[in-house]
């Protein structure tokens, strides 16, 4: 009996599979980085840039040379609330601290209160950060409105009479601050002095 248990355990090991010549093996895959890369800020054009904001509205931005990318916060700022009249939405809320989110909230309901809109072609000028320490910075920029009519959301007719900060240039400040995740909000809107020329 026990030679047959031999005899099975040997034909048993002869019977497995036969052995597989040495290859090496090849380079492990590097692990792909958990985090992805930084995509390169957006170049900013350089001079006039004319964007739709909405229905019958545009804005001309008169980019300077080399402009800083800190500029889009208050190009994006001024699109995005007057895109939020035109659309008759409640609120602004985009890329603002909450001051900033409050002052924003309040002229853009003003319009929806009184059922107003506007249409025509506005102009951003003389863009510049004219301060800048560690996370803060204070933008400025001139607006001009002239070719903008202030219209009744339901008719679509010019409203009677026409606000006077339509008429005249007037300058723009913002005080933005970086936060941790890296993206520039604006904290709050401030009144300037300073004059702007067409």
């Amino acid at each position: 009996m026990r030679r047959v248990v031999l005899l099975l355990v040997i034909v048993l090991a002869g019977c497995g599979q036969a052995q597989r010549p040495y290859t090496p093996a090849a380079e492990p895959t590097p692990a792909k980085p958990s985090v992805k890369a930084t995509q390169p800020a957006q170049s900013l054009p350089s001079g006039p840039q004319s964007i739709a904001i909405g229905d019958g509205l545009r804005v001309r931005v008169e980019w300077p040379a080399d402009p800083d990318p800190l500029l889009k916060v208050i190009v994006d700022q001024y699109v995005g609330t007057r895109q939020a009249v035109v659309e008759g939405t409640r609120g602004y809320r985009r890329n603002l601290e909450i001051q900033a989110e409050a002052q924003a909230t309040e002229w853009v309901n003003q319009f929806v209160d009184e059922e107003r809109s506007m249409r025509g072609t506005g102009r951003l000028y003389d863009l510049r950060v004219s301060a800048r320490m560690g996370k803060g910075a204070q933008i400025n920029a001139c607006v001009d409105e002239s070719g903008v009519q202030m219209i009744s959301s339901r008719t679509g007719k010019a409203v009677a009479p026409q606000p006077d900060w339509l008429r005249t240039p007037y300058s723009q400040s913002v005080v933005a601050h970086r936060g941790d995740d890296g993206v520039w909000r604006i904290r709050s809107y401030i009144t300037s002095t300073e004059r702007c020329t067409r």
